[in-house]
């Protein structure tokens, strides 16, 4: 006689719930039509256990009717009981272990991770404990330090549990410049993500996990160089998204954020992450974050992902989004004054020469010259110290045939990021850090919205548009009709009796 797992939902009928289970599959596992069952509940372990009525009980059974479908007749078993929905939940994802007609239930292995994240993450609330974050692709710590701050206006404490970058320099910088980022319990992972054991290696849980998986493939300027038909054709950050959705698994946060460039919204890897994330309990929101709208003269837009868990708080509502601060009228309002005498200024005949070129032949590439009177620049990226053709260059006031780079400080200015977070840097590694960063206002709006949502402070819309409101009870559920009383000790083989 086999034994029979079935993944399956609380589903409700008339107003009911109920678990409905039918199929050769029962019959194989030892289920027989007419049989009658006793219900017996562990509110402690949340199982039911389904044992043969022994003869004579007179309480309430549930029996073991019939279906038959092309002429072949399976058992069919239906359960309608208020202690369902007390136990679980309508919706919730049960595991139903089948073995010589003895049947557990008990919730699938996603729904008791998703319990155990909301129990983790409200036990901290309640005992105002800071949240433990999860940071990969971490950087010079640019992204964490503006979600920190973006938390920290509602009161809503948290650092870097785990910190995973690959450059040293980076998280040195970090380490160095954002040390309320950091805690002694704090761990530092310098290396690539795909070469971290995180299986079985006691790596903690987390209740917020942030990153942007590396958007080289991409970008439109990512797939022209390497000519890409995708993003994950790119030979070290095209399977990235998996590595990172590796670490969602393993440590079960309540709320995942994720930014890339926009185009990343269409890619096949995006696809995935959204399915995974749903399939795990999450409620998914995504925006385009659009800098100049959120404070920055840069004119940078991004895409951002928050995964919220429900029972911690709802679906986060980008419509409340509210700029931190307005950005400046002009670009001259951010930039230094630069000695006309610098070796700051200069030709840069090659550039020139190089439009030329792509005129020419219709690339339709323009050097971006600035004069400070402009309401912004564009996009300034990971490699702006190589003074590359189409990124911002600032026009000499006194010889418009001269033009410089930005400094790194100007950089940060544009983008929001304070200076402080390039302290100690090279200026070529300070434009790295900064060139692949986010606006910094923009994502300080994203924390603070994010902590309102938990803490209430912000009313989160259903997906019918009403305002949703959830309580937490702390009362033991009621009795229902079902026996109250231990489960019998399992004699299913492990496998099917574990999550």
């Amino acid at each position: 006689m086999s034994t029979c797992v079935i993944n399956t939902l609380v589903s409700e009928s008339r107003s009911v719930p109920r678990i409905w289970l039918e199929g050769q599959r029962l019959a194989h596992a030892g289920v027989e039509i007419g049989v009658q069952y006793v219900l017996n509940v562990s509110s402690k372990l949340k199982r039911i256990e389904l044992r043969p009525a022994p003869q004579g009980f007179a309480g309430k059974t549930f029996i073991v009717s019939k279906r038959t479908r092309n002429e072949r007749v399976y058992p069919l078993i239906e359960l309608r009981d208020a202690i369902i929905a007390e136990l679980f939940g309508i919706g919730t994802k049960l595991r139903v272990a089948v073995q010589n007609g003895r049947i557990i239930i008990s919730m699938s292995h996603i729904a008791m991770r998703v319990q155990e994240r909301v129990s983790r993450f409200l036990d901290k609330l309640k005992n105002n404990q800071p949240l433990h974050v999860v940071s990969l692709f971490h950087g010079g710590g640019v992204l964490d330090s503006a979600l920190h701050e973006g938390m920290q206006r509602s009161k809503l404490a948290s650092y870097v549990k785990v910190g995973v970058e690959l450059e040293g320099d980076y998280i040195d910088s970090s380490l160095r410049n954002n040390p309320e980022l950091w805690r002694d319990d704090s761990i530092v992972i310098n290396g690539d993500i795909r070469d971290v054991n995180i299986l079985g290696s006691g790596i903690p849980q987390a209740d917020l996990l942030c990153g942007g998986v590396p958007c080289t493939g991409a970008s439109r300027a990512g797939k022209s160089k390497n000519k890409l038909s995708c993003a994950e054709e790119h030979s070290t950050a095209g399977s990235l998204f998996h590595d990172y959705l590796n670490w969602v698994t393993v440590t079960n946060p309540c709320i995942v954020i994720l930014e890339n460039v926009v185009e990343y919204m269409n890619e096949a890897a995006m696809t995935v992450i959204r399915s995974v994330l749903t399939h795990h309990g999450y409620q998914l929101s995504e925006t385009v974050l659009d800098g100049p709208s959120l404070g920055s003269l840069e004119k940078r837009k991004r895409m951002c992902l928050v995964a919220t868990t429900p029972g911690v708080c709802g679906p986060i509502d980008f419509e409340q989004l509210v700029p931190v601060r307005q950005k400046e009228e002009k670009l001259a309002d951010v930039l230094d004054v630069i000695p006309v005498d610098s070796d700051r200024w200069k030709a840069f005949d090659y550039l020139a020469d190089k439009e030329q070129r792509d005129k020419a032949s219709g690339k339709g590439f323009m050097r971006q010259l600035l004069t400070g009177e402009e309401d912004g620049c564009g996009t300034i990226g990971r490699g702006y110290a190589k003074a590359r053709s189409t990124e911002p260059f600032i026009v000499a006031p006194h010889d418009p045939s001269l033009s410089r780079l930005m400094t790194e400080r100007e950089h940060a200015r544009v983008k929001t990021i304070p200076e402080r977070l390039i302290e100690g840097l090279s200026a070529t590694t300070a434009h790295e850090v900064l060139g692949q960063s986010v606006i910094y206002s923009a994502f300080v709006a994203v924390g603070e919205l994010i902590a309102k949502t938990i803490m209430g402070l912000v009313r989160p819309l259903t997906d019918s548009g009403v305002v949703a409101t959830k309580l937490v009870s702390t009362e033991t559920p009621k009795q229902s009709s079902a026996a109250q009383e231990p489960c019998a000790p399992a004699t299913l083989p492990l496998f099917a009796l574990t999550a």
